[in-house]
């Protein structure tokens, strides 16, 4: 039996602005979106085009106040090939909030105050 690794969800207040800044933060777009039918929900996977790993953005009708991200522990990485060009790509769009140089590293954070890791190609 081998499992492999098919998406991670996170929940979303507004899918449109978390959407655009996946796209503008890290090259995601959507590639596949499903709607309940009484509209209460809309799960939209995002998709870097290069490997079949999804993100899954998940909005619900009735949510209204920010999810509790607990002490914010967890969190997604990505690595990317141009690590300084990426770096000064998300200072400019103001979306850095925590910075470890001594680990290479840095993350940012997505409307909804998740946070995304950032690795630089080995």
């Amino acid at each position: 039996m081998k499992f492999t690794f098919n998406h991670n969800n996170i929940n979303v207040l507004d899918l449109e602005k978390s959407i655009k800044f996946y796209k503008e933060a890290l090259g995601l777009t959507e590639v596949r979106r499903h709607e309940a039918s009484d509209g209460s929900f809309i799960l939209s996977f995002l998709g870097d085009g290069t490997t079949p790993h999804k993100l899954e953005l998940t909005w619900l009708k009735d949510r209204k106040e920010p999810y509790d991200l607990g002490d914010n522990e967890s969190h997604i990485a990505f690595m990317v090939d141009d690590f300084q060009a990426a770096y000064r790509h998300h200072k400019e769009m103001g979306c850095i909030c925590y910075e470890n140089p001594s680990m290479g590293i840095y993350f940012i954070e997505d409307p909804d105050g998740y946070w995304i890791e950032i690795i630089p190609q080995k």
